[in-house]
Protein backbone atom coordinates (compact mmCIF):
# COMPACT_ATOMS: atom_id res chain seq x y z
CA UNK A 1 0.00 0.00 0.00
CA UNK A 2 1.23 3.27 -0.63
CA UNK A 3 2.73 5.12 2.47
CA UNK A 4 1.44 8.40 3.78
CA UNK A 5 3.42 10.80 6.16
CA UNK A 6 2.22 12.67 8.65
CA UNK A 7 2.85 16.11 9.25
CA UNK A 8 -0.11 17.44 10.53
CA UNK A 9 1.63 18.07 13.90
CA UNK A 10 4.58 19.60 12.51
CA UNK A 11 3.74 22.51 14.47
CA UNK A 12 4.51 25.95 12.91
CA UNK A 13 4.22 26.76 9.26
CA UNK A 14 7.45 27.79 7.57
CA UNK A 15 7.31 29.23 4.36
CA UNK A 16 10.62 30.06 3.64
CA UNK A 17 11.46 27.08 0.95
CA UNK A 18 8.61 28.21 -1.59
CA UNK A 19 10.78 31.88 -1.87
CA UNK A 20 13.76 30.67 -2.50
CA UNK A 21 15.04 31.59 -6.58
CA UNK A 22 15.61 29.24 -9.17
CA UNK A 23 17.12 29.04 -12.48
CA UNK A 24 15.77 26.90 -15.17
CA UNK A 25 17.93 27.35 -17.70
CA UNK A 26 18.11 30.91 -18.58
CA UNK A 27 14.84 31.56 -16.95
CA UNK A 28 15.55 32.82 -13.54
CA UNK A 29 12.25 32.82 -11.09
CA UNK A 30 12.42 34.96 -8.03
CA UNK A 31 10.64 32.13 -6.02
CA UNK A 32 8.58 28.35 -6.29
CA UNK A 33 5.06 29.57 -6.95
CA UNK A 34 3.67 29.07 -10.15
CA UNK A 35 0.32 29.73 -11.80
CA UNK A 36 -0.89 26.90 -12.73
CA UNK A 37 -2.57 27.01 -16.63
CA UNK A 38 -6.67 27.41 -16.05
CA UNK A 39 -9.14 27.64 -18.87
CA UNK A 40 -11.17 31.24 -18.50
CA UNK A 41 -12.79 31.18 -22.07
CA UNK A 42 -13.09 34.91 -21.55
CA UNK A 43 -10.97 35.82 -24.70
CA UNK A 44 -13.73 36.42 -27.37
CA UNK A 45 -13.40 35.27 -30.78
CA UNK A 46 -9.53 33.86 -29.14
CA UNK A 47 -8.28 37.67 -29.12
CA UNK A 48 -7.00 37.77 -25.41
CA UNK A 49 -8.25 41.50 -24.18
CA UNK A 50 -6.47 44.01 -22.22
CA UNK A 51 -8.32 42.64 -19.27
CA UNK A 52 -6.69 39.31 -19.71
CA UNK A 53 -3.18 41.15 -19.39
CA UNK A 54 -4.75 42.92 -16.10
CA UNK A 55 -5.68 39.43 -14.78
CA UNK A 56 -2.21 38.08 -15.02
CA UNK A 57 -0.23 40.69 -13.98
CA UNK A 58 -1.98 41.01 -11.07
CA UNK A 59 -1.21 37.93 -10.26
CA UNK A 60 2.65 38.82 -11.25
CA UNK A 61 2.65 41.90 -8.81
CA UNK A 62 0.84 39.24 -5.99
CA UNK A 63 4.00 37.48 -5.80
CA UNK A 64 3.69 35.02 -8.34
CA UNK A 65 6.95 33.53 -10.00
CA UNK A 66 6.19 31.99 -13.16
CA UNK A 67 2.66 32.62 -14.73
CA UNK A 68 1.56 29.47 -16.93
CA UNK A 69 -1.27 30.65 -19.09
CA UNK A 70 -4.47 29.35 -19.72
CA UNK A 71 -4.35 26.83 -22.59
CA UNK A 72 -4.25 28.06 -25.80
CA UNK A 73 -5.59 26.59 -29.19
CA UNK A 74 -2.11 26.11 -31.77
CA UNK A 75 -2.36 27.25 -34.94
CA UNK A 76 -4.65 24.22 -36.54
CA UNK A 77 -8.38 24.25 -37.34
CA UNK A 78 -8.92 21.15 -35.18
CA UNK A 79 -7.25 21.85 -31.82
CA UNK A 80 -10.30 23.52 -30.40
CA UNK A 81 -13.98 24.48 -30.95
CA UNK A 82 -14.82 27.28 -28.83
CA UNK A 83 -14.48 30.89 -29.81
CA UNK A 84 -14.13 32.29 -26.21
CA UNK A 85 -10.71 30.18 -25.48
CA UNK A 86 -7.47 32.13 -26.95
CA UNK A 87 -6.34 30.96 -29.79
CA UNK A 88 -2.16 31.31 -30.54
CA UNK A 89 -2.38 32.13 -33.94
CA UNK A 90 -3.57 35.19 -36.43
CA UNK A 91 -2.31 38.80 -35.91
CA UNK A 92 -5.15 39.98 -32.97
CA UNK A 93 -4.45 37.04 -30.87
CA UNK A 94 -0.58 37.34 -30.85
CA UNK A 95 -1.01 40.80 -30.28
CA UNK A 96 -2.51 40.48 -27.50
CA UNK A 97 -0.60 37.79 -25.81
CA UNK A 98 2.38 40.25 -26.70
CA UNK A 99 0.79 42.93 -24.31
CA UNK A 100 -0.04 39.80 -21.84
CA UNK A 101 3.92 38.85 -21.72
CA UNK A 102 4.97 43.29 -21.32
CA UNK A 103 2.52 43.43 -18.64
CA UNK A 104 3.85 40.43 -16.48
CA UNK A 105 7.09 40.93 -16.39
CA UNK A 106 6.31 44.76 -15.99
CA UNK A 107 4.44 42.84 -12.70
CA UNK A 108 8.01 41.22 -12.00
CA UNK A 109 7.12 37.21 -12.95
CA UNK A 110 8.36 34.99 -15.95
CA UNK A 111 5.74 33.47 -18.50
CA UNK A 112 4.65 30.46 -20.79
CA UNK A 113 1.98 29.68 -22.69
CA UNK A 114 0.19 26.43 -22.55
CA UNK A 115 0.12 25.05 -25.97
CA UNK A 116 -2.87 23.14 -26.52
CA UNK A 117 -4.63 20.43 -29.08
CA UNK A 118 -7.96 19.29 -26.63
CA UNK A 119 -8.59 16.24 -29.56
CA UNK A 120 -11.87 14.19 -28.64
CA UNK A 121 -12.28 15.71 -25.34
CA UNK A 122 -15.06 18.28 -25.51
CA UNK A 123 -15.31 22.06 -23.43
CA UNK A 124 -18.27 23.11 -21.73
CA UNK A 125 -17.76 26.03 -24.00
CA UNK A 126 -17.90 24.60 -27.23
CA UNK A 127 -19.49 26.40 -30.02
CA UNK A 128 -17.85 25.96 -33.26
CA UNK A 129 -19.39 23.27 -35.34
CA UNK A 130 -18.69 21.46 -39.02
CA UNK A 131 -14.85 20.41 -37.91
CA UNK A 132 -14.48 16.68 -37.48
CA UNK A 133 -12.29 16.07 -33.96
CA UNK A 134 -8.64 14.60 -33.98
CA UNK A 135 -7.71 11.27 -31.93
CA UNK A 136 -5.82 8.40 -32.06
CA UNK A 137 -8.67 6.28 -32.68
CA UNK A 138 -11.44 7.70 -32.80
CA UNK A 139 -12.70 7.18 -29.21
CA UNK A 140 -13.45 9.37 -26.24
CA UNK A 141 -13.87 6.13 -23.73
CA UNK A 142 -13.56 2.38 -24.30
CA UNK A 143 -16.33 1.30 -26.58
CA UNK A 144 -17.68 5.22 -27.00
CA UNK A 145 -16.54 5.57 -30.34
CA UNK A 146 -17.31 9.27 -31.77
CA UNK A 147 -14.66 9.71 -34.52
CA UNK A 148 -12.13 8.85 -36.93
CA UNK A 149 -9.08 7.87 -36.86
CA UNK A 150 -5.90 10.68 -37.33
CA UNK A 151 -4.13 9.84 -40.61
CA UNK A 152 -0.49 10.23 -40.74
CA UNK A 153 -1.18 13.36 -42.83
CA UNK A 154 -3.04 14.31 -39.85
CA UNK A 155 -0.65 13.97 -37.45
CA UNK A 156 2.13 15.91 -39.33
CA UNK A 157 0.07 18.93 -39.87
CA UNK A 158 -0.40 19.17 -35.71
CA UNK A 159 3.01 18.52 -34.53
CA UNK A 160 3.86 21.16 -37.48
CA UNK A 161 1.51 23.49 -36.03
CA UNK A 162 2.83 23.04 -32.23
CA UNK A 163 5.93 24.19 -34.18
CA UNK A 164 4.65 27.22 -35.74
CA UNK A 165 3.26 27.91 -31.58
CA UNK A 166 6.95 27.35 -30.19
CA UNK A 167 8.66 30.13 -32.84
CA UNK A 168 5.27 32.68 -31.84
CA UNK A 169 6.15 31.92 -27.83
CA UNK A 170 9.86 33.08 -28.54
CA UNK A 171 9.13 35.69 -31.00
CA UNK A 172 6.74 37.22 -28.43
CA UNK A 173 9.18 36.97 -25.62
CA UNK A 174 7.38 34.25 -23.28
CA UNK A 175 10.48 33.03 -21.44
CA UNK A 176 9.82 29.33 -22.38
CA UNK A 177 6.95 27.15 -23.31
CA UNK A 178 4.20 24.55 -21.88
CA UNK A 179 3.21 21.77 -23.58
CA UNK A 180 -0.42 20.36 -22.26
CA UNK A 181 -0.04 16.60 -22.45
CA UNK A 182 -2.51 15.83 -19.77
CA UNK A 183 -5.99 15.06 -18.61
CA UNK A 184 -7.53 13.47 -21.83
CA UNK A 185 -6.91 15.39 -23.80
CA UNK A 186 -5.16 15.18 -27.74
CA UNK A 187 -1.57 13.77 -26.93
CA UNK A 188 -2.92 12.35 -23.74
CA UNK A 189 -5.19 10.38 -25.78
CA UNK A 190 -2.35 8.69 -27.52
CA UNK A 191 -0.67 8.07 -24.56
CA UNK A 192 -3.56 5.98 -22.76
CA UNK A 193 -4.07 2.28 -24.55
CA UNK A 194 -7.98 3.00 -23.47
CA UNK A 195 -8.54 4.64 -26.31
CA UNK A 196 -5.96 4.31 -28.71
CA UNK A 197 -6.34 1.05 -30.50
CA UNK A 198 -3.80 2.11 -33.32
CA UNK A 199 -1.45 -0.37 -34.98
CA UNK A 200 1.16 1.84 -36.39
CA UNK A 201 4.31 3.75 -34.71
CA UNK A 202 2.11 5.87 -33.07
CA UNK A 203 0.09 2.98 -31.07
CA UNK A 204 1.56 -0.61 -28.81
CA UNK A 205 3.41 -0.16 -26.11
CA UNK A 206 3.81 2.56 -24.08
CA UNK A 207 6.65 4.24 -25.42
CA UNK A 208 4.99 4.16 -28.99
CA UNK A 209 1.82 5.37 -28.01
CA UNK A 210 3.94 8.38 -26.62
CA UNK A 211 5.32 9.07 -29.98
CA UNK A 212 2.90 12.05 -31.20
CA UNK A 213 3.93 13.93 -27.86
CA UNK A 214 7.72 13.06 -27.45
CA UNK A 215 7.64 14.41 -31.61
CA UNK A 216 5.92 17.26 -31.02
CA UNK A 217 8.70 18.02 -28.03
CA UNK A 218 11.48 17.76 -30.34
CA UNK A 219 9.66 20.06 -32.97
CA UNK A 220 9.48 22.66 -30.40
CA UNK A 221 12.76 22.15 -29.46
CA UNK A 222 14.00 21.90 -33.18
CA UNK A 223 11.80 25.75 -33.58
CA UNK A 224 13.06 27.59 -30.38
CA UNK A 225 17.03 26.72 -29.05
CA UNK A 226 18.59 24.54 -27.41
CA UNK A 227 18.20 26.34 -23.99
CA UNK A 228 14.61 27.58 -24.41
CA UNK A 229 12.57 26.33 -21.33
CA UNK A 230 10.00 23.50 -22.29
CA UNK A 231 7.83 22.45 -20.16
CA UNK A 232 5.25 18.95 -20.58
CA UNK A 233 2.49 18.95 -18.38
CA UNK A 234 1.15 15.10 -17.99
CA UNK A 235 -0.76 13.32 -15.64
CA UNK A 236 -2.25 9.70 -14.95
CA UNK A 237 -5.91 10.59 -14.77
CA UNK A 238 -7.97 11.76 -17.74
CA UNK A 239 -11.56 13.99 -17.31
CA UNK A 240 -12.88 10.92 -19.06
CA UNK A 241 -11.70 8.70 -16.18
CA UNK A 242 -10.48 9.33 -12.93
CA UNK A 243 -8.29 6.11 -11.79
CA UNK A 244 -6.88 5.43 -15.22
CA UNK A 245 -2.79 5.26 -15.01
CA UNK A 246 -0.11 4.88 -17.75
CA UNK A 247 2.31 3.80 -15.47
CA UNK A 248 1.41 1.13 -13.01
CA UNK A 249 4.97 0.95 -11.15
CA UNK A 250 7.79 3.03 -10.82
CA UNK A 251 9.79 1.55 -13.71
CA UNK A 252 7.22 2.11 -16.18
CA UNK A 253 6.90 5.75 -15.39
CA UNK A 254 10.28 5.88 -15.91
CA UNK A 255 9.88 3.83 -19.26
CA UNK A 256 7.57 6.52 -20.31
CA UNK A 257 9.27 9.41 -18.94
CA UNK A 258 13.30 8.93 -20.47
CA UNK A 259 12.25 10.17 -23.74
CA UNK A 260 10.82 13.12 -23.11
CA UNK A 261 14.33 13.60 -21.59
CA UNK A 262 16.14 12.68 -24.80
CA UNK A 263 13.63 14.82 -26.71
CA UNK A 264 14.16 18.18 -24.97
CA UNK A 265 11.78 18.81 -21.86
CA UNK A 266 13.01 20.85 -19.17
CA UNK A 267 10.49 20.78 -16.58
CA UNK A 268 7.71 18.62 -15.69
CA UNK A 269 4.19 19.60 -14.29
CA UNK A 270 3.12 16.78 -12.84
CA UNK A 271 -0.95 16.85 -12.71
CA UNK A 272 -2.53 15.34 -9.80
CA UNK A 273 -5.64 16.08 -8.37
CA UNK A 274 -4.26 16.23 -4.82
CA UNK A 275 -0.51 16.65 -4.42
CA UNK A 276 -0.77 14.59 -1.09
CA UNK A 277 -1.59 11.37 -2.80
CA UNK A 278 1.10 8.99 -3.19
CA UNK A 279 1.88 7.24 -6.28
CA UNK A 280 3.21 3.83 -5.65
CA UNK A 281 2.95 1.25 -3.16
CA UNK A 282 5.94 1.49 -0.73
CA UNK A 283 6.68 5.45 -0.79
CA UNK A 284 5.03 8.10 0.49
CA UNK A 285 6.56 10.45 -2.79
CA UNK A 286 3.79 11.68 -4.96
CA UNK A 287 3.49 11.60 -9.09
CA UNK A 288 6.26 14.85 -8.67
CA UNK A 289 8.65 13.21 -6.60
CA UNK A 290 8.93 10.12 -8.71
CA UNK A 291 9.46 11.87 -11.91
CA UNK A 292 12.13 14.55 -10.23
CA UNK A 293 13.65 10.78 -8.47
CA UNK A 294 13.23 9.15 -11.85
CA UNK A 295 14.40 12.18 -14.18
CA UNK A 296 16.25 14.23 -12.43
CA UNK A 297 14.81 16.75 -13.98
CA UNK A 298 12.72 19.69 -12.31
CA UNK A 299 9.48 19.27 -11.28
CA UNK A 300 6.94 20.95 -10.36
CA UNK A 301 3.65 19.17 -8.22
CA UNK A 302 0.05 20.22 -8.16
CA UNK A 303 -2.90 19.80 -6.85
CA UNK A 304 -5.49 21.57 -4.53
CA UNK A 305 -2.74 23.66 -2.42
CA UNK A 306 -3.83 25.05 0.08
CA UNK A 307 -7.63 24.10 -0.53
CA UNK A 308 -9.80 21.32 1.82
CA UNK A 309 -11.14 20.20 -2.02
CA UNK A 310 -9.97 18.81 -5.20
CA UNK A 311 -10.53 20.57 -8.69
CA UNK A 312 -13.05 18.06 -10.47
CA UNK A 313 -15.19 17.60 -7.03
CA UNK A 314 -15.39 21.42 -6.06
CA UNK A 315 -14.83 23.41 -9.37
CA UNK A 316 -18.41 24.97 -8.79
CA UNK A 317 -19.01 25.12 -5.10
CA UNK A 318 -16.87 27.33 -2.49
CA UNK A 319 -13.54 25.80 -0.86
CA UNK A 320 -12.57 26.73 1.93
CA UNK A 321 -8.36 26.59 2.92
CA UNK A 322 -6.45 23.84 3.65
CA UNK A 323 -4.05 22.53 6.40
CA UNK A 324 -2.12 20.64 3.36
CA UNK A 325 0.43 23.54 3.25
CA UNK A 326 2.33 22.10 6.47
CA UNK A 327 2.67 19.19 4.32
CA UNK A 328 3.30 20.71 1.29
CA UNK A 329 6.82 22.96 2.46
CA UNK A 330 8.11 19.58 4.22
CA UNK A 331 8.22 17.78 0.85
CA UNK A 332 9.50 20.65 -1.05
CA UNK A 333 12.28 21.11 1.62
CA UNK A 334 12.72 17.00 1.51
CA UNK A 335 13.74 17.84 -2.56
CA UNK A 336 10.48 16.02 -4.06
CA UNK A 337 9.48 18.78 -5.78
CA UNK A 338 11.28 22.10 -7.13
CA UNK A 339 8.32 24.23 -7.59
CA UNK A 340 4.51 24.36 -6.69
CA UNK A 341 1.73 25.37 -8.78
CA UNK A 342 -1.50 26.93 -7.69
CA UNK A 343 -4.76 27.04 -9.26
CA UNK A 344 -8.05 28.07 -7.89
CA UNK A 345 -6.85 29.67 -4.99
CA UNK A 346 -4.94 32.15 -7.37
CA UNK A 347 -8.49 32.63 -9.17
CA UNK A 348 -9.71 34.03 -6.30
CA UNK A 349 -6.58 36.00 -5.05
CA UNK A 350 -3.99 37.30 -7.00
CA UNK A 351 -1.61 38.02 -3.37
CA UNK A 352 -1.96 34.60 -2.74
CA UNK A 353 2.21 34.00 -2.22
CA UNK A 354 2.17 37.65 -0.65
CA UNK A 355 0.27 36.32 2.53
CA UNK A 356 1.82 32.95 3.03
CA UNK A 357 5.19 34.34 2.43
CA UNK A 358 3.68 35.83 6.32
CA UNK A 359 3.21 32.82 7.51
CA UNK A 360 -0.26 33.30 8.97
CA UNK A 361 -2.43 31.32 6.72
CA UNK A 362 -5.24 32.76 8.02
CA UNK A 363 -5.35 35.67 5.54
CA UNK A 364 -5.58 33.23 2.64
CA UNK A 365 -9.31 33.48 1.31
CA UNK A 366 -11.68 30.36 0.45
CA UNK A 367 -12.00 30.11 -3.46
CA UNK A 368 -15.34 31.53 -4.98
CA UNK A 369 -16.37 29.92 -8.14
CA UNK A 370 -18.25 33.11 -9.06
CA UNK A 371 -14.15 34.11 -9.65
CA UNK A 372 -14.65 31.94 -12.99
CA UNK A 373 -17.03 33.94 -14.45
CA UNK A 374 -14.80 37.24 -14.33
CA UNK A 375 -11.52 38.25 -14.57
CA UNK A 376 -12.05 41.35 -12.00
CA UNK A 377 -10.45 38.95 -9.07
Amino acid sequence: MPVETDFSQDGEFRPAALFEPLDVGPMHLDNRIVMAPMTRSLSPNGIPGKDVAAYYRRRAEGGTGLIITEGTFIPHETAGFCSSVPDFHGDEALAGWKHVVDEVHAGGARIMPQLWHTGLMPLPTDDVTGIPAASPSGYYLKGDKRGEPATDALIADIIEAFGRAAESSVALGFDGLQIHAAHGYLIDQFFWSDVNLRDDRYGGGLVDRAGLGIEIVKECRRRTSPDYPISLRFSQWKQQDFAARLAQTPDELETFLAPFVDAGVDLFDCSTRRFWIPEFDGSDMNLAGWTKKLTGKIVSTVGSVSLSQDFFVSLQTEVGTSSNMTRLIHMLERGDFDLVSVGRALITDATWPQKVKTGDLTKLMSYNPADLNTLDS
